[in-house]
């Protein structure tokens, strides 16, 4: 007898569905799997039958056939274990099969029959909401994550015999309740912390209020990385569509918290300099999201950046100009999501104290070139602001911390508020995909307000005169806008450009070239 059962797999970070088919015939000993089942769904084979036997059933020495559909695309993970046991307990008449279509399964199934948890089931679940089944199976450590998915049935199980009981509709199983988005959600350390540092506290500010690339050069223990690391702090929560894409790439690397599973705040990741091109971009034969998909809608923190290698650099390329990474392999691509803040700090030299008022520097100039050279020019110039973190003065840290991030936070978060109202208003469909002054295009750019007349000519001279790309161009423009919203104001005047230059250039806009 056949039985089909239904589960979903994930390509990418999206999920699809897998209809698994099992034929017990009369023959010679075998359990055949065909339908591109590729390394994990393989070993179920063995997984599933000492499963079975384990819980008590009876598995007979026959010939077992069993299919992956659609046999086009390769099948990788033990998410299929606890589906392909169920198929074959249909097949042999063990359970009732009236389920079997409306429901989905999922799981990995432990030699004693036990179910373990398994990544990727939020994108699986929405995979089966979308056909329109009326539930899915899962096991307890995956409740959470699938329940986020509205108008789907979820219930777990904790043993393959609990899951064959429910389908065969003599038993029940647990029913998921509806995951709510809570309030006062920790956010980490506060910017009271911060003795002095006022100019790398504001880049700070217009970095979280405009979505901008920052990158903080300065002496060791000048603050740098405690700056960084209370940048999360000062940034808004996730908007519904922004938790929903966070939550599914976190599932699908198999991070999801599972007494917090939906992402509420701005992930924040700071890989090591040691890390590959592969840990960074995502990659594998079938690929998994890298660092930079794990930041998206977040931070992506890069300390002592001239410390990681260049050709791992040189990934960061596209995703800060397309806010995406598209992975190609010899049968398909698969395009990750990778829109995030990046944030970066490294020493001014080798030894670090290149310009401090107080230590020498004991690098030569040749070592200093070849230390920033090692940080491409046209990554830098991808990154919007350029900050210099002198050391702390001794009355500063007298004084102890300044303004608290909740202030930061609210007067960010009006910034944002005030951008999406200017988009709404002047930039057609599609709007931005990120809600902030970063994410626009050169050509929705070209839709909102013109600068003032002083704005527009102090900008056209400092092109020429600094020689900046029509990149940076568009770049200075949209920092000049985050200015603006801080500011309170509608439009962009020379002071919002004069400033956005600063943190492009290093210094103020010289008599020559300044407006007077």
């Amino acid at each position: 007898m056949m039985a089909v059962t239904r589960t979903a797999s994930v390509m990418g970070i999206d999920g699809f569905m897998v209809r698994i088919e099992v034929d017990i015939t009369q023959g010679l000993p075998a359990f055949i799997m065909v339908g591109l089942a590729e390394g994990a769904v393989r070993e179920s084979r063995i997984r599933v039958s000492s499963a079975i036997r384990n819980a008590g059933y009876v598995l007979p020495l026959r010939k077992m056939v069993a299919n992956l559909a659609p046999a086009d695309i390769r099948k990788e993970g033990s998410a299929f274990d606890l589906p392909l046991a169920v198929a074959i307990l249909g097949s042999l008449g063990h359970i009732s099969q009236e389920r079997f279509e409306s429901w989905a399964l999922a799981g990995e199934l432990s030699l004693d029959g036990d179910l373990r948890s398994v990544p990727g089931t939020f994108p699986m679940a929405l995979a089966c909401r979308e056909i329109g089944l009326e539930g899915l199976i899962v096991p307890r450590g995956n409740l959470a994550e699938a329940s986020l998915v509205s108008g789907l049935e979820v219930r777990s199980a904790t043993t393959i015999r609990e899951a064959a009981e429910f389908m065969n509709g003599t038993g029940d199983l647990p029913v998921s309740e509806p995951v709510r988005r809570h309030d006062g959600i920790p956010i980490g350390p506060d910017l009271d912390d911060i003795s002095g540092q006022q100019a790398a506290r504001r880049a700070l500010e217009i970095a979280a209020a405009g979505g901008h690339s920052f990158l903080l050069s300065g002496p060791p223990g000048a603050g740098k990385s405690m700056l960084v690391k209370r940048l999360p702090s000062i940034l808004p929560p996730l908007t519904e569509q922004e938790s929903l894409e966070t939550t599914k790439i976190w599932s699908v690397a198999g991070l999801i918290d599972t007494a917090s599973p939906l992402k509420e705040r701005p992930p924040f990741r700071a890989p090591h300099h040691t890390i590959t091109t592969a840990a960074l971009a995502g990659g594998g034969s079938v690929p998994r999201p890298g660092e930079i998909s794990l930041a998206h809608n977040g931070v992506l923190f890069l300390d002592e950046l001239p410390e990681f290698p260049g050709r791992v650099l040189n990934v960061l390329r596209q995703p800060l100009e397309e806010g995406s990474i598209l992975l190609v392999r010899s049968a398909r691509s698969f395009l990750f999501p990778s829109r995030f803040l990046l944030a970066a700090a490294m020493n001014p030299c080798p030894c670090g104290f290149r310009g401090h008022p107080g230590r020498p520097c004991i690098c030569t100039d040749l070592q200093v070139r070849r230390y920033r050279g090692r940080v491409s020019g046209p990554l830098l110039d991808r990154i919007d602001l350029h900050i210099e973190v002198p050391p702390v003065e001794v009355e500063a840290l007298e004084r102890g911390g300044g303004e608290p991030s909740a202030a930061v936070a609210r007067r960010v978060a009006e910034a944002r508020a005030r951008a999406r109202d200017r988009f709404r208003r002047h930039v057609p469909a599609p709007e931005p995909a990120s809600p902030v002054n970063a994410s626009l295009t050169s050509a929705q750019l070209r839709r909102l307000p013109p600068p003032a007349e002083e704005a527009r000519i102090l900008m056209a001279r400092a092109v020429r005169g600094y020689n900046l790309t029509a990149r940076t161009y568009h770049r200075l423009y949209k920092v000049a806008w985050t200015i603006a919203d801080l500011e309170g104001d509608d439009s962009i005047g020379p002071d919002h450009v004069s400033e956005a230059l600063h943190y492009r250039t290093g210094e103020r806009m010289s008599p020559s070239v300044h407006l007077t």
